[in-house]
């Protein structure tokens, strides 16, 4: 389970800088990826061993003071409602503005750990300048340059120091399924037609961690637990207006998830916020199923299905082994075949194959196509085996490793999806040296 902080403060006050210096040992979420907006609002960083999720709400707001005035307030709120601890960012250069006044009021009456920051701190008088930010009432702050790194090591230590320690869910080997999407894409309908008029299949388990209710449900066969998401628990706080928040909840339903369901808008096709979505689930390592919902809304010829999810398939491309069906959530069409199909992706997520199994195929598969010869050397990969992870891993040895190129890797995770079924699961593949 990921611990979330966040961190707030008003425009230009270092927010991004220090979010990239934190991510960047760990590719941010929008990185390499093709057609994927830039906006890098999320990473995860660890520090000493522990892992966290790193959420930026700064860079949203175009306007003027007054919007943002308002638009801050509703992104500390969204902080406070959804991270495990809030970093507060100011600026000594600045001093204490009117506006990190407000931001301290939301924050005094919070219960989470909160860190002062203040930002660009590179000498020794704005070390002394710095003592009036005590006037916030937040205690003890941090001084740091987030441009150079200076007083970063610190903090972290404070931050992994004060983070819960995460107690694992009750394990019942349920798949737990996430259902996320942009917001209007239909989650809620979803929900409702799995719940059906049979409330009473619903139950809440306690003692899940972090006010995330688990809802477990018992029907088409199935047992499963729904992890929720905007579409169970309505935050009355904050409205769904801006992309970025939709996003920020999303990463805590996708994190405490083993499938992702993925619900778009067939009105409106898969856009940069699907896509977003998507890759957040698939950096996550989570299975994911992707539901095109109001189909029964679109126009149709003999070739639309298909023409649109080999668009869908396009747009996630290089990982398009996952499943895309077509409901209706209204009419409640194929949302049986949707949890049939999570399940499956669930149990594909958890396959492990034998050694000596692997070896015999994938052997054989690279004697058919043998790496390409690099530099006049030639690779051998010599053995190959599962790694002992959560989610499917697999290591192979070479001689070489490092002249193995990506077109390769792909062929090899292809082949592997080809002969065992790993549909709807992101595979990571290493190559070592023997």
């Amino acid at each position: 389970m990921g611990n979330i902080v966040a961190i707030v403060g008003r425009p230009n006050v270092g927010k991004s800088t220090l979010f990239n210096r934190l991510v960047q040992r760990r590719e941010a979420i929008v990185d390499a990826v093709s057609g994927v907006t830039r906006d890098r609002n999320y990473g995860k960083t660890d520090w000493n061993g522990q892992e966290f999720s790193v959420i930026d709400t700064g860079g949203y707001v175009v306007g003027s003071d007054d919007v943002f005035e308002a638009e801050i307030d509703k992104q500390v709120e969204l902080a406070i409602d959804e991270a495990d601890a809030i970093i507060f960012m100011v600026d000594v250069e600045s001093g204490v503005t009117g506006m990190d006044e407000a931001v301290a009021n939301l924050l005094r009456k919070v219960k989470k750990p909160i860190f002062l920051v203040v930002n660009k701190v590179d000498n020794a008088k704005r070390e002394t300048d710095a003592v009036e930010f005590y006037s916030l009432g937040l205690g003890n702050y941090y001084t740091i340059a987030s441009i150079n790194g200076s007083g970063t090591g610190e903090l972290l230590d404070a931050i992994v120091e004060a983070l819960p320690e995460k107690e694992e869910v009750l394990d019942d080997n349920l798949p737990r399924f996430a259902i996320v999407g942009r917001p209007n894409a239909g989650k809620s309908s979803f929900i409702n037609a799995l719940i059906g008029e049979d409330r009473y299949i619903v139950t809440d388990i306690a003692g899940t961690t972090r006010d995330s209710s688990d809802t477990k449900y018992n029907r088409f066969g199935f047992e499963f637990n729904l992890v929720d998401t905007a579409g169970i628990r309505k935050k009355s706080k904050v409205k769904d207006d801006l992309e970025f928040y939709s996003v920020m909840r999303s990463v805590r339903a996708i994190e405490y998830s083993d499938v992702c369901i993925l619900i778009i808008d067939a009105t409106r096709g898969f856009e940069g916020q699907d896509q977003n979505i998507f890759w957040l689930a698939e950096k996550n390592k989570k299975g994911i199923v992707i539901l095109v919902n109001k189909w029964d809304l679109v126009e149709k010829d003999t070739h639309t299905t298909k023409q649109f999810e080999e668009k869908i398939r396009q747009e996630i491309a290089p990982f398009t082994d996952v499943p895309i069906i077509f409901i209706s959530a209204l009419t409640k069409q194929r949302v049986f075949k949707a949890i049939e199909t999570a399940v499956q992706v669930f149990q594909n997520r958890k396959n492990k194959i034998a050694t000596s199994k692997l070896n015999e195929t994938m052997l054989e598969v690279i004697k058919q196509y043998s790496p390409p010869a690099y530099k006049g050397k030639f690779v051998k990969i010599k053995y190959c085996m599962q790694l002992p992870t959560p989610t499917p891993q697999f290591v192979f040895f070479a001689n070489l490793p490092q002249y193995i190129r990506d077109p390769y890797k792909r062929y090899i995770e292809n082949k592997l999806r080809e002969i065992y079924d790993f549909n709807g699961v992101p595979i990571v593949i290493y190559f070592r040296k023997k």
